[in-house]
């Protein structure tokens, strides 16, 4: 897709995108300690530009699970609405049926159209709700 667009497929953006498919979700601090192990001299500037890159391609998607920087993950997967807990950090996926109700009472009140694979809830885990 690169090459299509009259990029190089540096090796820098190909350990960078190997890095979000390994990961799974990563923020860009995570992505760069990851590409580092392989590559030292790729600095965090490096991927942050190429993420954005990535994502205008349409490889890859980001969210904001946290106040801190987005989460990158491979674009391709299903859409998927990420449940965050607040007591461990754990990050969990549901199906975005889950915000029909939602999003239908929007589009229908409001003509807002939600999108679903940016939407993350906020709350406590099974594990966590017991401490």
């Amino acid at each position: 897709m690169l090459r299509e667009r009259g990029l190089r497929l540096t090796p820098q953006r190909q350990l960078i995108l190997e890095a979000v498919h390994e990961l799974g979700h990563a923020t860009p601090e995570q992505v760069h300690n990851h590409v580092r192990e392989r590559a030292a001299g790729v600095n965090i500037t490096t991927v942050y530009r190429t993420l954005e890159l990535l994502e205008e391609l349409g490889l890859v998607n980001h969210t904001h699970l946290s106040h801190g920087s987005p989460t990158y993950h491979a674009a391709g997967e299903d859409q998927h609405v990420h449940l965050v807990c607040r007591g461990c950090g754990s990050i969990s996926e549901v199906d975005p049926s889950v915000m029909e109700p939602v999003t239908d009472r929007l589009l229908s009140e409001r003509d807002f159209r939600v999108d679903v694979g940016h939407v993350s809830l906020f709350g406590v885990c099974g594990d966590c709700k017991e401490l």
